[in-house]
């Protein structure tokens, strides 16, 4: 049976509001368009750490220049409650060890589902040590990521390290559509592939 996942976050969020109270949510982020829109939606329910953990991303000083920008982005902002940014460590070495057998599938097959499972797993042992309410991801808001997926790992995920996983498909409502909007807004550099190198050289 299909969920809706964008009405799951919607209950969510109001029974948040109902109990007057600000929990602290570990928002995963891919890039800073990506997180546009959901900072936007979220920040008015909860205090955001953002966390940049990406080892997938190709090559490093791409992801140094997206760390920069979702960095950059936040000092921008002006939320109704705080956002923090986190930045991880660049781990590529963990990413092609996980890929590994895998360099020729398509993107979005077992690679992307292997990598969203990587960078969830650092995010919610991230939460855990945080003490954090929530962790979630902004992934869900590309129109190329598998919301169901993304809400199954987080899932598994919240079980194993006892941490709520904020489900959501963010692309709902024109989520995306906002995101280019604010993309545009602040100027941001929006990259023209997802991140490692198989979906770079899958773009030629």
């Amino acid at each position: 049976m299909n969920c809706n996942y964008g009405k799951v976050l919607e209950d969510t969020l109001n029974n948040i509001k109902k109990q007057n109270k600000v929990p602290n949510l570990l928002l995963h982020s891919c890039c800073a368009p990506c997180s546009s829109y959901v900072l936007e939606y979220l920040s008015g329910y909860f205090n955001i750490t953002v966390l940049f953990y990406n080892p997938n991303i190709f090559p490093e000083e791409e992801f140094k220049k997206r760390e920069e920008e979702e960095r950059n982005f936040i000092g921008k902002l002006k939320p109704q409650n705080p956002i923090t940014f986190m930045g991880g460590p660049y781990e590529s070495e963990k990413f092609y060890q996980m890929a590994q057998g895998l360099e020729d599938v398509r993107e979005g097959g077992v690679r992307c589902e292997k990598c969203f499972r990587l960078r969830l797993t650092f995010a919610a042992e991230t939460a855990k040590k945080l003490e954090m309410d929530y962790f979630t991801t902004t992934l869900s808001i590309s129109p190329l990521k598998n919301a169901r997926l993304l809400n199954e790992i987080g899932k598994e995920l919240e079980k194993e390290y006892e941490i709520p996983y904020l489900y959501s498909d963010f692309k709902k409502k024109d989520g995306y559509k906002r995101s280019i909007e604010l993309s545009r807004e602040y100027g941001l550099y929006r990259q023209d592939y997802c991140g490692c190198e198989f979906s770079k050289n899958g773009r030629k």
